[in-house]
């Protein structure tokens, strides 16, 4: 059955005034300098509504937050919303061309800026058409600039809220640019009541005293809604982190506040089984349900987690166009290797190159369409023509299903790559050479040459004084024992990192430059 989704509905009074409502005094934020209760982020919620109405905020607006995850970020975005204006998270971390960018695209006319991110926001705000910057976390005022607290000072925390129908535009989500440039994903007040919905209840069945903890951050799709509106939606707590996630901080805060489902994407599970290899202070005994997203998570990561910490991960895929997952595992259930089946309320099928279903066990393409689906990107109509076809959303990644339903994914249409007249999917190399002592990361790409493909391996070592030559040929034996000969890298390279996105993606497109 699909959601029940009312005509009028506003994402903030559903989230937060709700809970709020019925037990102001609960905690809603953890993991900051001090907790925060649901009617304290209410009352500031509040208060930048009317701030923003006060400053002639019309509904529709844009209203760009270049924050960290923190009480602020959540009050922000709620409190745009609620009065109908549109929330544009964004990297707090990020560069100044990058904000360039995002003024330009969302053409927004606020700003709220952590001070961290001033340095770089400024340079990219000259010239721009912004009525205000508001800078959270300043000391004192800045030319043309307002703080946070003299900007809420006058401000009521009584704030009625705008009617918007359940199919108004509330906020815009950037893709992550792991395939090139950001594209804001256009978002309605609804979506997110069907992701909490779908499967933040439906699949991972979130209760009231559940505590969260998302590795992935708040401007990310993913992050968003393990942080901030799938506790919320339950009246549970959060945990946040406003720093630049590394292992030992998080596991101090995993340990510290001990969270029951935490939220991660592959590489920082890797990252927290090198951690514990090298002697970290590791305890997920509050932990009752381990998730990722983000990329596939490789079997082998999956296998190590659960030797080491008694957890399953549940492995699932979403985007930004859908807001969050819609094929996922299920607790209990999980098959390392396979991000699950349908999550409910979802439909999938995977065509060939014509859009015709292909047959069970074969890959092709994976289209997706759900009631949370994106309704088009910002301004980019002609590239929402080609993502968008009827009901169904084009994902853009390679997939097969097996005879039970569960689906495998294989790697993004453009990192696919046929060798000698087969496909070859990275992911399967790159669990493979996973299954290394040596290896803590690995990307495999396609190099041409003479109109020939082969894959080609990037790795991250444990320890990087063991890289050489030596060492290349015995992956290349190692990942013939497991694979196809046509499936082993004809090259490897060592890096000390991968290149990644800010939501830990990898950015397997400036791995094909380089091995071009």
């Amino acid at each position: 059955m699909p959601v029940a989704i009312p005509q009028k509905f506003n994402l903030a009074e559903h989230f937060l005034d709700r809970p709020a409502g019925a037990h102001p005094e609960r905690v809603a934020i953890l993991g900051e300098g001090r907790p925060f209760s649901y009617g304290q982020l209410r009352q500031m919620a509040n208060r930048v509504g009317d701030a923003l109405r006060r400053g002639n905020c019309r509904p529709g607006e844009r209203v760009l937050l270049v924050l960290p995850d923190c009480a602020e970020f959540m009050a922000a975005f709620f409190g745009a919303t609620k009065v109908g204006a549109v929330a544009v998270p964004v990297n707090p971390m990020t560069r100044a061309a990058d904000y360039a960018y995002y003024l330009a695209d969302c053409r927004a006319r606020l700003a709220i800026v952590h001070a961290i991110a001033l340095a770089e926001f400024r340079t990219a705000a000259e010239g721009k058409p912004l009525d205000a910057v508001v800078v959270v976390g300043a000391d004192k005022a800045e030319n043309q600039m307002l703080r946070w607290e003299d900007w809420l000072a006058s401000a009521s925390d009584q704030l009625e809220p705008h009617s918007t129908a359940a199919t108004d535009t509330a906020f815009l989500l950037y893709t992550s640019g792991s395939g090139g440039t950001p594209k804001g994903a256009v978002h309605q007040h609804k979506d997110m009541l069907v992701t909490s919905e779908s499967f933040a209840q439906g699949v991972l069945g979130l209760r009231s005293e559940d505590r969260t903890f998302s590795v992935s951050k708040l401007f990310f799709a993913y992050g968003l809604g393990n942080g901030m509106y799938f506790p919320f939606s339950v009246g549970a707590s959060t945990i946040l982190n406003p720093e630049r996630p590394k292992p030992d901080r998080v596991l101090e805060l995993v340990a510290r506040h001990r969270p029951t489902v935490f939220f991660a994407v592959p590489t920082f599970y890797a990252a927290i089984l090198r951690a514990a290899d090298e002697g970290a202070a590791a305890d997920f005994s509050s932990v009752r349900l381990a998730v990722s997203a983000g990329e596939a998570l490789p079997a082998e990561i999956c296998d190590q987690f659960r030797r080491r910490f008694g957890l399953e991960i549940l492995d699932g895929i979403g985007s930004t166009e859908m807001l969050h997952m819609f094929i996922a595992s299920r607790p209990g259930k999980a098959r390392p290797g396979s991000c699950g089946v349908e999550v409910p309320n979802y439909d999938a099928v995977i065509v060939d190159e014509q859009g015709q279903a292909v047959p069970t066990g074969e890959i092709g393409n994976l289209c997706v369409r759900g009631q949370s689906a994106f309704a088009g990107y910002w301004n980019k109509p002609e590239l929402t023509a080609r993502a968008k076809r009827d009901d169904w959303v084009i994902t853009g990644d390679k997939f097969f299903r097996d005879r039970e339903g569960y689906y495998y994914y294989c790697g993004r249409a453009d990192d696919m790559m046929k060798v000698a007249g087969m496909w070859v999917s990275p992911g399967e190399v790159e669990n493979a050479l996973l299954g290394h002592p040596q290896v803590a990361e690995a990307a495999v790409v396609a190099h041409t040459e003479l109109g020939l493909t082969k894959p080609v391996a990037y790795v991250v070592l444990r320890d990087s004084g063991q890289a050489g030559p030596q060492l290349v040929s015995e992956l290349q034996e190692f990942v013939r024992q497991r694979l196809p000969s046509y499936k082993v890298p004809q090259a490897v390279h060592f890096l000390p990192e991968l290149p990644k996105t800010a939501t830990g993606k990898i950015q397997r497109f400036k791995l094909r430059s380089a091995a071009g």
